[in-house]
């Protein structure tokens, strides 16, 4: 036991205490854009990254995964707070969302994500990804009162909305503000450039929003013009557990509305968890494999935790454990350091967190956004053929026109649609030969046949000429539907006064047996 415990410790010293540390840095901005970005109050995008760090880690499975409030969720999340119109009734639907995968986990349902085709998962993204960065425009140009946003993507153009304040917009916009995203843009882009590996000591977001600071300072001092307002800025009470709100129980079955949108969060950040723990299993050089049912459990919990303390919801995050995984980390402890840091930061320096630019978060979520929906994505989508991208662009435009879970839907659909036209072709093969001046025919059953061939099958069926000799072969066949046996049965007695000779490979006793 004392061996354990002292390998643990040289390990987390060596390893996961800076690689802790390198995740928080990161972590820290990202919490608090991601919760302006959702609408919700900054504090409450901090106390999920400290839940997820402190606690979802300790019980998740995964040695590296970091998890805390995700981009993939800022759309969904600011149009439920809006429809519910209360920020206690939304905490309610999180822990919704949180129950929804503590079940799903308990039920072993952690394969879900695979039940969803790839193309519509992208679209998704994709379409996050756009309405991430439509909503932070503004933001980067300095507005500070963007009460313009509701919901949905086409609304955001209507008169009641960015359109109606477009004289007054002008009035917001602050040189400083553009100047402050422009320096924190150009250094977003610099060091994701491969030559910008070696620049890499300080993780990029937290670099930024430094800048961002200093720009400030410098704007404030020397050129007041250029100086931010106080409106421009992040505002985090001292105290931030002075101002958390907590779920109001008493309301939970006042709108289906609240169990609608926390279903969706946890469908969602379960999608959002599962695809995110699939990546980082591919970063471990250790090649180990978190439990997803196990991952859904510590997620669902967190989400309930998150609810119940006013948070925002979480995911595992890609961002996070990549930044986890290159700092080194080795152990869940990593991720546990980095929650403690969140804490320590928003418990003993609120004050300088009170001194970062809007402007600067604004500019990493625009880059995050455009990560999602870039425009290589739409090309290697094409590329793949219209199988993949009808459903991917019907998803973008769907969840942009209407809301997520109708886009996600009709996505689905689209997919299942090509399944099952890909499924009509491929259940048999016909050949045509021709001997001693007599038409031969031969159908080659594959290996399931289903009903869904029933209407083409009687169609090819009826039209075979007269004086023909047909074979049916059912062979390779390791399921033949009734109704398709039953389609052969009918075919049979009508042979003969069409002068067809008939013979039937592994079908003709399952064909008896159907008649009966």
């Amino acid at each position: 036991m004392k061996r354990a415990i002292k390998y643990y410790r040289i390990i987390w010293f060596k390893h996961d205490l800076p690689a802790g540390l390198s995740v928080f840095l990161v972590a820290l901005p990202l919490c608090l854009g991601i919760a302006l970005a959702s609408g919700a109050p900054l504090y409450a995008g901090i106390l999920s990254g400290i839940i997820g760090g402190v606690m979802v880690s300790l019980i998740s499975g995964s040695p590296l995964a970091v998890s805390g409030p995700g981009a993939g969720l800022t759309s969904l999340v600011a149009a439920s707070i809006i429809s519910l119109g209360d920020y206690k009734l939304f905490l309610l639907a999180v822990m919704i969302a949180g129950v929804f995968q503590l079940l799903l986990g308990l039920f072993k349902l952690g394969a879900i994500a695979n039940y969803f085709p790839s193309s519509v998962i992208k679209g998704m993204l994709a379409a996050i990804g756009i309405i991430l960065v439509s909503k932070q425009i503004p933001l980067a140009l300095g507005y500070d009162k963007p009460d313009f946003w509701t919901s949905g993507f086409i609304q955001l153009f209507s008169a009641d909305n960015f359109l109606g304040n477009i004289e007054n917009f002008n009035h917001h916009i602050t040189r400083g503000a553009i100047l402050i995203t422009v320096i924190s843009l150009a250094v977003l882009i610099i060091l994701q450039q491969p030559f910008a590996k070696k620049l890499k000591v300080i993780p990029a977001p937290l670099l930024v929003v430094v800048l961002g600071v200093i720009v400030n300072i410098l704007f404030t001092n020397i050129a007041s013009d250029f100086s931010l307002k106080q409106t421009q800025l992040v505002n985090i009470s001292s105290n931030i557990f002075e101002n958390i709100s907590f779920p109001d129980f008493s309301k939970i079955f006042s709108t289906t509305e609240i169990w609608k949108d926390g279903i969706l969060i946890g469908l969602l950040a379960t999608l959002e968890t599962l695809l995110c723990i699939e990546a980082i299993d591919k970063l471990d050089k250790r090649n180990r494999i978190t439990p997803v049912n196990r991952e859904l459990i510590a997620q669902g919990i967190g989400n309930m935790t998150c609810g119940l303390l006013g948070a925002i919801p979480m995911t595992a995050v890609v961002v996070r454990g990549a930044a986890n995984v290159d700092a080194g980390g080795r152990t869940k402890l990593s991720a546990f350091t980095h929650g403690l840091f969140l804490l320590l930061a928003v418990m003993m320096v609120p004050f300088l967190l009170n001194k970062i630019p809007y402007a600067s978060l604004a500019a990493i979520l625009l880059i995050t956004g455009y990560n999602l929906t870039k425009p290589k994505l739409y090309r290697n989508m094409w590329s793949l053929g219209r199988k993949q991208f009808i459903p991917f662009v019907i998803t973008v435009v769907v969840i942009l026109s209407t809301d997520l879970l109708l886009g996600v839907s009709i996505g689905l659909l689209i997919s299942i649609y090509y399944i099952v036209q890909s499924n009509f072709k491929i259940e048999y093969k016909i050949t045509q030969t021709r001997h001693l001046g007599i038409e031969t025919q031969c159908i080659k059953l594959n290996h399931n046949v289903t009903f869904l061939n029933k209407v083409k099958l009687r169609k090819t069926l009826d039209e075979v000429p007269e004086y023909t000799i047909l074979t049916i072969d059912g062979s390779e066949s390791r399921l033949i539907d009734y109704d398709i046996l039953e389609i052969i049965s009918e075919f049979q007695t009508k042979a003969k006064d069409r002068h067809i000779e008939l013979h039937l490979i592994n079908i003709e006793k399952v064909s008896v047996t159907a008649v009966h």
